[in-house]
């Protein structure tokens, strides 16, 4: 056992615990609502909007796994979900036949539409409303720093994110 560990201070230790907290039951509270209203996890919304927000609202399977931290297999296996929905279609990559594209259907768009308010009401309810336009801030920045260490190429779309008029506005993106 070595002496040299940092061991976490009552404040570091007291933050670190909200945190996990946090980030154990926000999924569920996503999950929760997008199934209830569109049958869709978190996961699933989140790979479709990377879609829709895509030129030509297309992009090869490995940048998609990328964008939402997913492994290929466990991507494969959503989009084969998505894809028996119609909510996706994947063929072969152009320019690249050894690739394939995913690209988001007119349906999965018209899910997307549907499924947005009551997600954003969701993301206010359970986080922003919670807030002051000072926090939202902070919280901004602090996600800001712990990302830069932990998704330092910026794969994650959240990582390229500016607020986009002043800090009390963030855009989405």
């Amino acid at each position: 056992m070595t002496t040299d560990t940092a061991w976490l201070s009552t404040e570091e230790s007291a933050a670190w615990v909200r945190l996990i907290a946090l980030a154990e039951l926000l999924p569920g509270a996503l999950d929760a609502q997008l199934l209830r209203d569109a049958g869709l996890t978190h996961f699933e919304y989140v790979a479709l909007m990377s879609l829709a927000d895509a030129p030509s609202r297309t992009m090869r399977m490995t940048e998609l796994a990328s964008r939402t931290n997913a492994t290929l297999p466990r991507l494969s296996h959503v989009a084969r979900r998505l894809e028996a929905r119609g909510l996706i279609r994947r063929f072969p990559c152009p320019e690249d036949r050894r690739a394939t594209n995913a690209t988001i259907t007119d349906a999965g768009l018209e899910l997307l539409a549907d499924a947005a308010p009551g997600h954003v009401e969701t993301v206010r309810a359970s986080v922003l409303d919670a807030l002051t336009p000072a926090q939202l801030e902070q919280l901004y920045d602090i996600a800001g720093a712990v990302l830069a260490r932990l998704d330092p190429e910026q794969r994650l779309t959240a990582t390229s994110c500016q607020f986009s008029e002043g800090p009390a506005v963030a855009r989405a993106g």
